[in-house]
């Protein structure tokens, strides 16, 4: 059953092979040492306290270096084993890590939308820490406890046939089998309680990291109390469960203990009626002892695998996530890309069967400028989103220059477009690195390029490091504006023939938005771009203009012809137009 669950893993010791080897050669050792080496030494060291004639001179010595000795290659094993098992384990953990991790970079958008960002963390760093103690101290345990074990069993064999009686020996063997039941009970009890208890880790998780992304907003509407709450209730569950794995598992021990301990008294009656020599019957405690002390810790190794079962379902959860933007296989080129793109007949809907878009046709030449208005929900987002294949149509299709986005590779298809989204995401990197983005290998003089088309120029030489200055996690050190100026500058750096600029300066203020503004100008010179837009400002330079509603593209037109025609657009104008001349008034009033 364990190599059955766990086996496909085991290529993760590849690597590593010869240090797990080795490790585990050093495990035998070791169990030598203890199962055989142990009860022998200690059944001639007896003898040399209790009985008055013992051995003297050269004879003592050698019985007395045995002792360091066998602690010698106790130590040198037990080092080895420890730490070549610590080696390869960190190293399948890399790997597990690196899978799963790199797994998930190919997985859709729409995968991120129906799971928590917490639980996924849990999964990448706890589940897998489970699985590394399944492939790595499972296997070491399974080699070193049994051969434990034969050696102390061995040990007993032996002994037998120097004292002529081997009947204590069966009745101390034969409770070994009795201790397989209380194993097997609480090692399903520790599978369903595992499970719960990694759960609630992934769902801990999740609201420290949703806290974390909103101090501010925690801040702001004195939610402090509130999430400490939260966090604590997440804590307390997590507890519960975790503590219910824990009472399974420590339980394992004493029933194991309880069991033997009855057949130990047993051996060592018939020992002692037999009138077995002290020295024997000194070994054969310790020979006993190292019989069940690997049963004990074989016990352990099952609340393990049984741990590591639960950890597995949740990792391959992940790993048998099928990408539903899948690459094709007979793969197109786009060639030099002139940004022409086409929609079919389109529709698209999510999991749950809502329709977003319904029957778009729609035909935008290359270098057009088009802005996307419409309310909240109408299919604005997830029009655009389609182009650079980060969802699938359900029906249709889209072409850029005649060819088909489904038979280009992403990476190539993505490699033409740009994107400046609403909140311009940077990385805790420098800002060089950070425009750099857009082109891996530019050098400095083309990222000074692109910041100056960008209006980043200025400020960015302005700051004490310049281009080398570290922006904090998201961009924390820097304001709104200039975030999104490198954004910009990011998209100028990559060259790409087609934009997507989703909603870049809808929460700026009056000044960022006209330095922006006049750098998303030069931006769309010469290319295609969809302009997800709110604030009408921002599609002033818009060759065209696709009003949206239910999913439904419901007018197409330019400004001047919208406006008469369309009730809907009319609309969203009035009600904007509205809002800035007040907003403009108020200002008005609070200067004079």
């Amino acid at each position: 059953m364990f190599i059955k669950r766990f086996g496909p893993y085991f290529k993760f010791l590849k690597p590593v092979r010869v240090q797990f080897a080795l490790g585990l050669l050093a495990g035998i050792i070791y169990a030598a040492s203890s199962g055989f080496g142990l009860p022998l030494v200690i059944k001639y060291l007896v003898p040399l306290v209790t009985e008055p004639d013992g051995p003297t001179g050269w004879k003592l010595l050698g019985i007395l270096s045995m002792v360091p000795a066998v602690f010698i290659f106790r130590a040198l094993g037990s080092f080895a084993n420890s730490y070549l098992m610590a080696f390869s384990g960190m190293h399948v953990l890399e790997q597990v890590r690196r899978m799963v991790f790199d797994h998930i970079q190919s997985l859709p958008l729409a995968f991120f939308g129906r799971n928590k960002v917490g639980d996924l963390m849990s999964r990448v760093m706890g589940d897998t820490s489970q699985l590394q103690g399944a492939i790595v101290k499972v296997v070491d345990s399974l080699i070193k406890e049994p051969a434990t074990l034969i050696s102390a069993a061995a040990y007993l064999v032996y002994l037998s046939s120097q004292e002529n009686d081997i009947s204590f020996i069966l009745i101390a063997l034969a409770s070994v089998p009795a201790c397989v039941l209380p194993v097997k009970i609480v090692g399903t009890r520790i599978l369903k309680k595992a499970g719960k208890a990694q759960k609630q880790a992934g769902e801990l998780n999740h609201v420290l990291n949703e806290n974390l992304s909103a101090t501010r907003e925690v801040r702001a509407y004195n939610l402090e109390a509130r999430e400490s709450e939260r966090f604590g209730a997440a804590c307390r569950d997590f507890l519960k469960k975790s503590l219910k794995v824990v009472k399974y598992d420590k339980a394992l021990t004493p029933l194991i203990e309880l069991v033997t301990s009855f057949a130990i008294v047993i051996a060592l009656y018939v020992a002692v009626v037999n009138e077995v020599d002290e020295g024997a019957l000194a070994s054969i405690l310790a020979a006993l002892y190292m019989c069940y002390q690997p049963v004990k810790k074989l016990g352990s190794v099952s609340n393990t695998i049984r741990k590591a079962e639960a950890s597995l379902d949740r990792l391959e959860f992940v790993l048998h996530t099928v990408d539903t933007v899948p690459e094709t296989t007979a793969p197109q080129s786009l060639g030099s890309v002139k940004g022409q793109i086409s929609m079919q007949r389109v529709q698209f809907k999510y999991t749950d069967d809502s329709v977003v878009l319904d029957d778009i046709q729609v035909e935008i030449q290359a270098g057009e400028v088009v802005a996307l208005v419409g309310p909240s929900g109408a299919g604005k987002t997830t029009f655009a989103n389609l182009v650079p294949r980060f969802y699938d149509v359900t029906e249709g299709s889209i072409r850029i220059d005649g060819i088909d986005v489904r038979d280009v590779l992403k990476s190539e298809l993505r490699s033409h477009i740009a994107l400046v989204s609403q909140e311009a995401l940077l990385f805790s990197d420098s800002i060089a690195n950070n425009i750099r983005i857009g082109k891996p290998d530019a050098s400095l003089e083309e990222i000074k390029a692109a910041a100056q088309m960008a209006n980043a120029h200025e400020f960015i030489e302005a700051l004490d490091d310049g281009y080398e200055t570290e922006v904090g996690e998201r961009g924390s050190r820097l304001s709104g504006g200039q975030r999104q100026r490198i954004s910009i500058a990011r998209a100028f750096l990559k060259n790409a023939p087609i934009i997507i600029l989703d909603e870049p300066t809808s929460a700026l203020d009056a000044e960022s938005e006209h330095q922006i503004q006049a750098a998303l100008e030069n931006l769309s010179k010469g290319r295609t771009v969809l302009i997800i837009a709110h604030r009408f400002s921002t599609i002033q330079h818009a060759n065209r203009i696709l009003v949206f509603d239910a999913g439904k593209i419901v007018a197409s037109g330019s400004h001047s012809e919208l406006y008469p025609s369309s009730e809907l657009y009319r609309s969203l104008y009035d009600k904007q137009a509205h809002t800035v001349h007040t907003e403009e008034d108020r200002l008005g009033e609070k200067k004079s």
